[in-house]
Parts: structure tokens; C-alpha cells; sequence
């Protein structure tokens, strides 16, 4: 019998017993990259427009505008890979992961007791949600993550691991936009013929350093705000971050 006479068979079996149809997956395992693609669509398309936006767009962009000021001071051109390995690049790079990062981590904790009637982004207010369901009574769940299961500490860790994971990027970037940001500092000092340069801990206290931090940081607080408000109004069909479109305003939660 051939694969399509199973696949055939397959699917009048399924919908004979009311089930959705099956794929066959064929040789050349264009079903499996289907269906891996409909199981991880969402992360493939951020994934690839976060490099594309960044190892792309953003760094070929800074590469000219580092070499034109390379150029005003008359200084040697930097090729792409080395560019990779700058302060400016690294400057750049690390401001905006530090308050993306500080966003959704401070976005995860906040949700965890407040609430916004009406809003997609919000547990509901009168009910219970089962992100607060006490994970010690699933240890025994077999489809439990290992930390549930285990107990202990590690379901301590594990229970607050997204927002702790989120710190430790935050905390990462904020140091390594100190350390870059404090290259770039001294580098212009020192084509402006001033040698008087700063540490990386001593340019954190420079106001620079927090102007550049809180104008980030104010923009990601905006979007998050803008969607938690607007998700109370507005509707996207078919989007888990929205409310269905029939809902009412009054409606907290997805």
C-alpha cells in the first residue's frame, strides 16, 4: 500500500471516530517541518526578526555611522566583523536589551497581585487563576515539570524562575551598557584631547549614563501600559492577546 492509500486510510479512520485527521509524515519530512513550524511558529518569526532587525538593520546602520565619525577624525575604517567587538556597537546593543528586560520582568511581578478590570493582560478579579494554584499539591502530576516533582528548593527557585531570569538579563546588560557606555565616554574625551577618563562604576554615577538608562526604560513602561489599557477596549481576532471580539469591556482576562 502506498503512503498516500495510509494516509487516506488514516484520515476516514479519524473522521469516522470524530478526531481531527492525522498527518503521514513522508520521506522528504515536509510534515514534520509542518508541523514543527505550527508547534513553534510564534518564537521562529520573533527569533528571526530579532536577528534580522538587529544583526542587520541595527549593525550595518551603526557600522556607517561609526565609520563617518571615524572618518570627521580622520581614523582608520572598521570592517563589519570588527565593528562586532565596539564599545559603539556594544553601547547600542546593551541600553535597549537592559530596559527590555527590566520591562517584562517588573510586567511579571506586577501581575502577580494587581489587576486591571477589563484588561486582556490582567487575572481576573473576582476568581480564581490557575497560575496561583499551589504547584505542591501537582508534584505527583506525571506531566509535571522535574523542579515540580522534586519539591523543595527546587520548586522554590522554580516557582519564581521566570522573574528571576529576567533580573539576572537585566542586571547583565545594565552592567555591560555601563562597561561599553564607558568606552564610548572615554573615546570621545579622548579625540577631544581630554585623557581624564572614567571606570565603568564611576561612569554609572554620571548623568549621561541615566539619561540614556530612563529614556529607555520610560518607553517600555508606555508600551506596557498601552496594552493593558487598550486591551480593555479594543480587540484583535485571534489573538491570545486580546479578548475575544463578542466580550465585554468589563471582562478581565483572556
Amino acid at each position: 500500500m502506498t503512503l498516500d492509500a495510509i494516509g487516506r486510510e488514516r484520515d476516514d479512520s479519524d473522521l469516522r471516530a470524530g478526531t481531527e485527521p492525522r498527518t503521514v509524515d513522508t520521506p522528504g519530512g515536509g510534515g514534520s517541518l509542518r508541523r514543527s513550524f505550527r508547534d513553534n511558529g510564534l518564537s521562529i518569526v520573533v527569533v528571526v526578526a530579532f536577528l534580522l532587525i538587529w544583526l542587520v538593520g541595527q549593525t550595518i546602520a551603526g557600522q556607517r555611522t561609526y565609520n563617518a565619525q571615524r572618518r570627521a577624525d580622520e581614523q582608520e575604517q572598521v570592517t563589519f566583523g570588527r565593528y562586532l567587538t565596539t564599545a559603539h556597537f556594544g553601547e547600542a546593543t546593551f541600553e535597549n536589551w537592559e530596559s527590555e528586560f527590566l520591562q517584562m520582568g517588573m510586567y511579571v511581578v506586577l501581575t502577580v497581585k494587581l489587576r486591571q478590570r477589563g484588561s486582556a493582560e490582567s487575572k481576573p478579579l473576582d476568581e480564581a487563576a490557575s497560575q496561583d494554584s499551589d504547584p505542591r499539591e501537582h508534584r505527583h502530576d506525571p506531566d509535571a515539570p522535574w523542579p515540580v516533582r522534586r519539591g523543595g528548593w527546587w520548586l522554590a527557585i522554580y516557582r519564581n524562575s521566570l522573574s528571576l531570569a529576567f533580573l539576572a538579563l537585566f542586571l547583565a546588560s545594565f552592567v555591560l551598557h555601563a562597561a561599553t557606555g564607558s568606552r564610548v565616554f572615554n573615546a570621545e574625551r579622548a579625540s577631544a584631547g581630554s585623557f581624564d577618563h572614567v571606570t565603568t562604576w564611576t561612569y554609572l554615577l554620571r548623568s549621561q549614563f541615566w539619561f540614556e538608562s530612563l529614556q529607555n526604560w520610560q518607553s517600555e513602561f508606555l508600551a506596557v501600559s498601552a496594552i493593558v489599557i487598550l486591551t480593555i477596549f479594543l480587540r484583535q481576532h485571534g489573538s491570545s492577546e486580546s479578548k475575544p471580539v463578542h466580550a465585554s469591556h468589563a471582562d478581565t482576562g483572556t
